[in-house]
């Protein structure tokens, strides 16, 4: 079997624009072992998992399952967050839950929370009462070595070595998505998600997120943009070193709004603006996307051109 992290470094495939989309992050603890398909693969209820999984969809809801890094036993209680990652409107929520009684969380609005309304969840009423989260910023590490093997030679260390430096805030999650990139991991309240990782560049990444900024290194993009609104943000941010998290906002135009392929603004709060031309590339050399499957000519978004527009006014 092939290891897809060892290929895809040795080719430099790039990392910008290849963070998974959501708008809002589910994060359900879940102890002990996780299936390739964890949500119906784990010690949570399959029936349970199925049902979260179609109520999720189409809402802009990502659904995952977290572990505290290393072997832990069974509590009475889980861990839930909800993570809403759009600029200006983010918020971060966690609550506790019955383990026995994790079908509460079917009484959770998941399209009303993909919105960016959290009521449901801060709702006793619906079995969660949840509160702000003010804790470190969330680190999540993709860990799940079923779902693609790296994930546990790489991302496993990763996680037990951060919380041995007592560093708070960190969790091992089940998929990120772009297993090539391990270790990866998703850094919370912002959403911005990282590859190739070591242990200085998630802290860096949490301290950064700790002061409302974007560690640049190793990012793969924020996770409520599509993958070419990422590349695209993530090339504003090279070209000015601008690193405040809620500094851009990014929008694809609709086709006939200029002669590029794909064009998407960037808009800088103080009333900058660029635009960038984005293009879908085909790698040259074949490289496996995930361990085991057969080499395959990836595709990827670039930044072909990057126009400074006039200011907004």
């Amino acid at each position: 079997m092939s290891i897809c992290a060892t290929a895809s470094r040795a080719l430099g495939e790039p990392l910008a624009g290849t963070a998974a989309t959501a708008r809002t992050w589910l994060l359900i603890e879940q102890p002990g072992p996780w299936g390739a398909k964890a949500l119906t693969s784990s010690r949570l209820d399959p029936g349970l998992g199925r049902r979260l999984e179609e109520a999720a969809r189409g809402t802009g809801v990502r659904l995952g399952l977290i572990r505290r890094p290393g072997r832990t036993a069974p509590t009475p209680t889980r861990r839930v967050f909800a993570a809403h990652v759009v600029p200006g409107q983010g918020w971060v929520h966690e609550a506790s839950i019955p383990s026995d009684d994790a079908e509460r969380l079917l009484a959770l609005d998941l399209k009303e929370l993909g919105a960016g309304n959290a009521a449901s969840f801060l709702d006793e009423a619906h079995g969660v009462s949840g509160t702000p989260y003010t804790g470190a910023p969330l680190v999540c590490v993709c860990a799940n070595g079923k779902r693609d093997r790296c994930c546990a030679l790489l991302g496993r260390p990763l996680a037990a070595e951060l919380r041995a430096a007592g560093t708070e805030g960190v969790w091992e999650v089940t998929h990120l998505g772009g297993h090539r990139f391990s270790p990866t991991l998703l850094v919370l309240p912002y959403g911005y998600a990282y590859g190739r990782a070591d242990a200085a560049l998630a802290l860096a990444a949490q301290h950064a997120a700790a002061a409302g900024r974007v560690l640049l290194d190793g990012c793969r993009g924020r996770s409520v943009w599509e993958r070419p609104e990422q590349v695209a943000e993530l090339a504003v941010r090279a070209a000015t070193g601008e690193e405040r998290a809620e500094a851009l906002t990014v929008r694809a135009l609709p086709p006939g709004e200029g002669t590029a392929p794909l064009q998407v603004r960037v808009d800088h709060a103080d009333g900058r603006r660029w635009t960038a031309e984005v293009v879908r590339e085909v790698a040259e050399d074949a490289r496996p996307e995930s361990c085991g499957a057969a080499p395959a000519l990836t595709a990827r978004f670039e930044v072909a051109r990057l126009t400074a527009d006039a200011p907004s006014h």
